[in-house]
């Protein structure tokens, strides 16, 4: 492979092959080291090869400094979850930031244990905050309880004395005031605590209190009408206050378990009425201090925040690509001399100058004495696939990567695909109604790319916009297919030209093509409209299509085995030409592209000849005569010949290759034990050759079984495939009949009901069949069909897809590995 000149730093793009590779080793001065690598990852063109792998991450030499780097990254990601919580977003600035890495990380470390702290005392506050708020309501609420019992108590105490009473009374209120009791050696003591407990949790708490304490408790609940924050949890609960009134110290100490089993918060409480009232007034004026307090408390955090998400983008960009510098100055080895890194990395050749402008410019920027070393090794390594794609062709590359990455410089199918994967799809999807719904969705993500491209999308719309190239050349295939089928929604119309036919009485319309006569001259593109509606609709759009998938079928099968020869020619290996691409060209076209003829023939002369009857007859008695079904003079004795060369290939395909490849394995064996390695391009493809099957051992019985089942799978395959590519036709009929089915079912049976509630009913019925079936499901149906065609029945015939993707060290893919 001679090198092609190319002019300019960025050439041209070429698809249907990868970009020539070269291993380079780089020798950098440890003083430039840092800046040479951060200038590579800049220019993105060069892939580092790990000359430290038998050593553990611990064990190399910037451990320490990835370290340091990975402790930032956390710092910055607190930061992060710190700014959502108070709802400021990090402001995108392109501004570079001028700031070592050493100063960022004092500053980092600053700025957290300030915010640290901030939050430890705004959290602080918080709770007393929230524990005072519940200590008022316990206030509140329990000093009513306080004064309706006093009340009460009073007005019993007024009753006794009027009645004149002596002796107690069971109806005695408990509380009482001292010179109220006729005796204070018969006085009972209560204590009594106060506090709120969780409402769901208040009806389980008095059951377990009443039997705690065999009943020897009075408890008092009232509800509060808003809910408060927890001051432990910080969250929002609806709660209960309550005030358990009990007898003794053993009674005391269970109900304090059970509260603290069930977190209820307990407050101190004044019997008096007076300092009930002056603990209210000093809770308040305190709730205004804190209030005061944590208001002045956020107001700084945020300010905090907001100076943090102004430099946070800069901030964590700097980090990131800090990391990834190292990360990649780990997989160099140290000199001998410990004054040298040593860097070994794959890239392509049209970046030489690139390169060497980076190193240079590192050297000169860290005022480095030496410049860094350049030179290209030979190797026999197989080099990684490089394919230089825009955002149009990267889809298609896609599709192709997800069977296989190509081999370097094996022939790329994505040249192909960009045409043949929508215009199969578009085969199955035939119908210009639908094409320009597709239309009309990939015209939306492509005109709003740049805002979409920079938004966070979920996963089915961020697959949908990163093939938006793809989804647009479908619909315009659809487009050209529908115009070709004429179905518009499953309606046709007489776009080009007038029909070509007319009834000759009204008994034939709707009904059957019969009694039509041709008055005009033939519809210039695509199906008749006349054909829509008939009995004869079915059959002929059925033997259209079935022929039409078998041609295009042949011709992509053919088209892969071309592209084999164009791989056998490139990689200079006669063998493939002679004993594969030969032998396969003449056994698919003895038989399939046979087939293809005679339905162009019988297409041209209008014969009523069966196609199945001459295919199966041909292998079944190659000698009889065709009578009806002969196509053209000659046709019997080119058959024997088909027939004869389709036999013959098989043998070709299977024998002389093994032998061929025993017999130059055995030359070459000889002669590399005393032929150096060759300094030139050759000497990467040693390896890659399409045909190597050991590098020191032969195995022939090995070699024979593998062109044993490659040569069964070709000759089974070309009859699968090629019934493989009837599903063109298959889904084509699906589609056109349940868009027939939703057009005359749902919207003309609608429409015959002359109600506007029911048309719109069924318009709105419509819709919906027609976006949920046809424009989603039968869109992804007619995509899953058309990617098997191309992954399977074409490129099985070429393509071995063992390679590996180049991948450069580039700060601009460090967004994508996140």
């Amino acid at each position: 492979m001679g090198e092609v000149a190319r002019s300019g730093c960025c050439p041209p793009m070429d698809l249907f092959r990868s970009e020539p590779m070269q291993l380079v080793q780089l020798i950098i001065p440890i003083e430039s080291a840092h800046r040479t690598v951060s200038y590579l990852g800049d220019l993105g063109l060069l892939q580092f090869k790990d000359l430290n792998a038998d050593k553990s991450p611990f064990q190399r030499t910037y451990a320490n400094q990835i370290k340091r780097c990975g402790e930032m990254a956390r710092r910055l990601r607190y930061f992060k979850e710190q700014m959502l919580k108070a709802g400021v977003s990090p402001k995108y600035s392109t501004t570079p930031v001028d700031v070592n890495i050493d100063d960022l990380e004092v500053k980092l470390t600053e700025i957290e244990s300030e915010l640290t702290e901030m939050n430890a005392n705004g959290e602080k506050l918080q709770r007393s905050y929230n524990e005072l708020v519940e200590y008022k309501l316990v206030l509140h609420k329990a000093g009513e309880f306080f004064r309706s019992a006093q009340s009460r108590a009073i007005e019993q105490q007024r009753e006794y004395e009027s009645r004149h009473l002596g002796g107690e009374s069971m109806e005695t209120p408990l509380l009482q005031d001292q010179e109220l009791l006729g005796d204070s050696s018969k006085q009972i003591k209560l204590g009594f605590l106060a506090g709120l407990v969780p409402r769901e949790k208040s009806m389980v708490f008095e059951r377990i209190l009443f039997r705690a304490t065999r009943g020897n408790v009075f408890l008092r609940q009232a509800t509060v009408e808003d809910p408060v924050t927890d001051p432990v949890s910080g969250e929002k609960t609806e709660k209960n206050v309550f005030v358990i009134f009990y007898a003794g110290e053993k009674a005391k100490a269970k109900i304090l378990k059970i509260c603290e089993a069930f977190g209820a918060n307990r407050y101190p409480f004044a019997e008096e009425l007076g300092k009930q009232a002056q603990m209210i007034t000093e809770v308040s004026g305190r709730l205004l201090e804190l209030k005061t307090t944590i208001d002045a408390g956020l107001l700084h955090r945020n300010n905090l925040l907001n100076t943090i998400g102004a430099q946070f983008e800069q901030w964590d960009v700097l980090v990131r690509k800090e990391k990834s510098i190292h990360h990649i100055l780990n997989m160099l080895s140290l000199d001998v001399t410990k004054k040298c890194l040593v860097a070994e990395g794959w890239s392509p050749i049209f970046a030489n100058k690139q390169i060497q402008d980076a190193l240079q410019r590192a050297a000169l920027d860290s005022n480095s004495q030496v410049n860094a070393i350049v030179q290209v090794l030979h190797t026999r390594e197989l080099p990684p696939t490089y394919f230089r794609t825009n955002k149009f062709t990267s889809s298609f590359q896609g599709i192709i990567d997800s069977y296989g990455v190509a081999k370097y410089q094996e022939a790329n199918p994505t040249v192909y695909t960009v045409v043949t994967f929508p215009f199969l799809f578009a085969v199955m999807f035939g119908d210009w109604g639908h094409g320009i719904c597709l239309l009309l969705a990939a015209l939306y993500f492509i005109i709003r790319e740049k805002k979409l491209s920079s938004q966070k999308l979920d996963d089915i719309t961020e697959m949908t916009f990163g093939g938006r190239y793809v989804i647009l050349l479908m619909a315009l295939f659809s487009i050209y297919t529908g115009f070709i089928y004429n179905e518009f929604f499953s309606v046709p119309f007489a776009l080009f030209a007038p029909s070509a036919y007319d009834c000759r009485d009204l008994s034939c319309r709707d009904a059957t093509t019969v009694g039509l006569i041709k008055v005009r001259d033939t519809y210039p593109f695509g199906v008749d409209p006349v054909w829509h509606g008939t009995r004869s609709e079915l059959p002929f759009l059925n033997s259209l299509k079935m022929k039409m998938s078998i041609l295009l079928g042949v011709a992509q099968m053919n088209l892969g085995i071309v592209m084999s020869y164009c791989n056998a020619i490139f990689f200079r290996n006669r063998v493939n030409v002679w004993f594969q691409f030969i032998p396969q060209m003449i056994f698919l076209n003895s038989l399939f592209g046979y087939l293809a003829l005679l339905i162009i023939v019988k297409w041209s002369t209008g014969s009523q000849a069966d196609l199945y009857h001459i295919l199966i007859y041909m292998f079944l008695s190659p000698t009889d005569d065709l009578g009806e079904n002969q196509l053209f003079v000659g046709q019997r004795n080119l058959q024997l010949v088909l027939l004869l060369l389709a036999v013959v290939s098989v043998p070709w395909m299977l024998v002389p290759k093994p032998f061929i490849l025993k017999k130059q394995h055995e030359a070459r064996h000889g002669v590399e034990s005393y032929t150096p390695l060759e300094s030139t391009d050759e000497s990467l493809q040693v390896e890659s050759n399409h045909d190597s099957h050991g590098h020191e051992e032969f195995e022939f019985s090995e070699v024979f079984v593998h062109q044993l089942i490659h040569t069964i799978e070709f000759v089974l395959g070309a009859v699968s495939n090629t019934a493989s590519y009837l599903r063109l036709w298959a889904l084509s009929l699906a589609h056109s009949e349940l868009s027939s089915v939703f057009y005359e079912k749902v919207l003309l049976m609608a429409w015959g009901y002359n109600n506007v509630i029911i048309l719109i009913v069924g318009l709105i019925v419509f819709i919906f069949a027609t976006v949920g079936v046809l424009l989603v499901m039968e869109t992804l149906s007619a995509f899953l069909h058309a990617l098997r065609l191309h992954w399977v029945e074409f490129q099985n015939k070429f393509y071995e897809g063992d390679g590996y993707k180049f991948h450069p060290f580039s700060f601009s893919l460090l967004d994508d590995e996140e």
